[in-house]
């Protein structure tokens, strides 16, 4: 099992098998427009740009799960990342990441790699590295910035 097994809905409600991204390194975040950990937006956009010719993606999932902050529709969210961020990096359909109805992607992220208050997801702008294998290498907390994980990426990319 791996995350190439998984299909997910992008912001335009297509599937999209994430088998498509064989053989890349993934950053895959649960994001949020209104959060104060927004502008962490700045910072993945930055690491795109720099890996994005080097077998990188970035996967964003909006989630609304943690005080509303993530209200808009799909087409409101992607509108406000890239114009605000200048996102270019791939946004998905927004999704619950836990609970019930926890996208089966995310549950499984969450199995693989549990946090520090056990596998749920405790806030928005959640980080799991993926490696070009489709494993879950690790999991970053919501306050860890971009750029801290940026070591790790040049890592599974040399490998």
């Amino acid at each position: 099992m791996s995350v190439y097994n998984f299909t997910v809905k992008d912001g335009n409600g297509v599937d999209v098998s994430l088998q498509d991204y064989q053989g890349k390194v993934l950053l895959i975040v649960n994001t949020a427009t209104g959060c104060g950990l927004t502008p962490q937006y700045e910072g993945l956009q930055d690491l795109y740009d720099k890996y994005k010719n080097q077998e990188f993606e970035i996967l964003d999932f909006p989630c609304n799960q943690f005080a509303n902050q993530a209200p808009g529709s799909n087409d409101e969210i992607k509108t406000f990342c890239e114009t605000r961020f200048g996102v270019s990096f791939k946004i998905f359909h927004k999704i619950d990441v836990n609970g019930d109805n926890a996208d089966p992607l995310f549950a499984y992220l969450k199995k693989e790699k549990s946090g520090m208050l056990g596998s749920n997801i405790k806030w928005n702008f959640t980080k799991f590295l993926v490696n070009s294998k489709g494993d879950v290498i690790k999991r970053y907390a919501p306050t860890d910035v971009p750029a801290k994980i940026e070591k790790d990426i040049e890592k599974l990319l040399s490998e």
